[in-house]
């Protein structure tokens, strides 16, 4: 595919106002939110909670693109159409996962590999006909004191760089995610140098690659202290944190970062994005690509009683509402009281 038509769909998932949602759980992450609401996870329940956020009126506003699960991408709507086919309707662009999970490092305790290269093209190409035009990769960097290890992050680096070779010459757009954690009791500092030595090692990768990076997304982690670490940051400093170490290390050509909301609260989140977007000069869309800071509030509405759905389907539009909002750096919390009231 030619690097045009891979940029013009990069830019349309990073539409200004538009992010991605992220609902791409593997099997046992589905089963962990579903049993948190008492819900069996049995195929049927799955597919009745994914159509719930796939056919919310007007999601198509604020949302670009969907990251769907092998299982997904297969599943109909109640009334017979494809989840593709529901989300086209929506002008909503249907994206795979394509990765096989992060497992141990052999010779590495306490690090991960992402799996799933072998077979990859093949799987890629059915993926597209099945109408996905883009693609994700996830790669997991854990802070401790003495890791990541240069090793770790260098085998993380070239997996991505395969991957998203691989998507481009298929005519993938492929999101590039190297997730560097939150846990741990790691400083903003810490978790700062982590994340752009982390980034140096992929953009290097990509370009030995041959990656164009116009039709590539970044899904970088924001800079955070670690959940455990005694000095948590404002929503500011966490802005102007992750800022700085993105312009150190994304070139301008990326058109834009999707960032993952990683163990964040779907209000963090929010309040992140929205002070990112509020700084100057920014070279590329900042937007998002959220799975739990979408969905809780969902989850907690729909219960898994079809009687509930459309409560979870105002539950989702109204955090797709407010993290369009934060793309504009224009969120506040009066628009959170406003929902309760």
């Amino acid at each position: 595919m030619k690097t045009e038509d891979l940029e013009s769909i990069a830019r349309k998932l990073v539409a200004p106002g538009k992010g991605i949602l992220a609902a791409d759980e593997s099997s046992g992450t589905i089963e962990k939110r579903l049993k948190s609401i008492n819900v069996p996870s049995t195929e049927e329940n799955r597919r009745a909670y994914r159509e719930i956020l796939f056919t919310t009126k007007g999601a198509g506003d604020f949302i670009s693109g969907v990251i769907l699960f092998d299982e997904t991408i297969r599943q109909k709507t109640q009334d017979g159409r494809t989840f593709v086919k529901a989300l086209e309707e929506q002008r909503i662009i249907p994206g795979i996962k394509v990765d096989k999970g992060a497992k141990a490092m052999a010779n590495f305790p306490g690090e991960k590999i992402t799996e799933g290269l072998d077979g990859l093209r093949e799987r890629i190409a059915e993926y597209r006909q099945l109408g996905a035009r883009f693609a994700k990769w996830r790669a997991v960097i854990t802070i401790d004191e003495k890791i990541p290890t240069r090793t770790c992050i260098q085998a993380n680096a070239e997996a991505l760089a395969r991957y998203a070779a691989l998507c481009q010459e298929a005519g993938l757009v492929p999101i590039v995610e190297p997730e560097v954690l939150m846990d741990g009791a790691h400083t903003i500092q810490r978790h700062f140098e982590v994340t752009e030595q982390t980034l140096r090692s992929v953009f290097a990768a990509l370009a030995e690659h041959h990656i164009a990076l116009e039709g590539m997304l970044l899904k970088p982690n924001m800079v955070l202290s670690g959940k455990e670490c005694p000095q948590q940051t404002s929503a500011q400093e966490v802005a102007k944190a992750t800022v700085r170490c993105m312009k150190r290390v994304v070139p301008a050509a990326v058109p834009g970062l999707v960032f993952l909301s990683g163990g964040q609260s779907d209000l963090q989140a929010t309040e992140h994005l929205n002070a990112m977007n509020q700084l100057p000069d920014l070279p590329w869309q900042l937007s998002f690509s959220y799975g739990r800071a979408l969905q809780a509030p969902v989850l907690k509405a729909w219960k898994g009683d079809s009687a509930n759905a459309t409560k979870a389907q105002q539950a989702f539009h109204h955090r797709a509402m407010c993290n369009s909002k934060a793309r504009f750096g224009k969120y506040t919390e009066e628009m959170e009281t406003a929902k309760a009231a």
